[in-house]
């Protein structure tokens, strides 16, 4: 299976770049780049699309699973080399689950399947970078 993306200049430092899904989105740099910030950073898209996929893979084991999760969310933070072409040599990914039911070793154990088995971004991160996963659970 392939993807066909367009991405289309469209002025300045801004493009447009289409999805499968059939939704656009707008990349633009930033001000001290020479764009006027009114799109996405490609770099910091990079990090949603992982925490997108694994956030995607676990959110379908919840429903499986049949679990009691009230708000869930996944922190990326990446560390940015300093030469160029700079890219993520280092990515702790955290997994934020908040409910007064929360079954931890099932939680644990959804993260793990997305993070071993199911998530492609995330194999295709562990390519280039050092993954650091963690897991949270918030019951107050």
């Amino acid at each position: 299976m392939t993807n066909h993306i367009t991405t289309k200049w469209v002025g300045g430092m801004a493009f447009e770049s289409n999805n499968p899904s059939g939704l656009d989105l707008r990349i633009d740099g930033g001000p001290d780049d020479g764009g006027e910030g009114n799109g996405l950073r490609p770099k910091a898209l990079m990090l949603s699309g992982l925490a997108g996929c694994s956030g995607l893979d676990v959110a379908s084991l919840i429903k499986k699973m049949k679990l009691e999760v009230n708000d869930f969310h996944i922190e990326t933070i990446a560390n940015l080399t300093n030469e160029h072409p700079k890219y993520y040599d280092a990515v702790r990914i955290e997994y934020h689950f908040h409910g007064p039911n929360l079954n931890e070793a099932k939680l644990q154990k959804a993260v793990d399947l997305s993070v071993e088995k199911y998530c492609g971004v995330m194999e295709m991160f562990r390519r280039f970078a050092k993954l650091d996963i963690q897991t949270f659970f918030h019951t107050s």
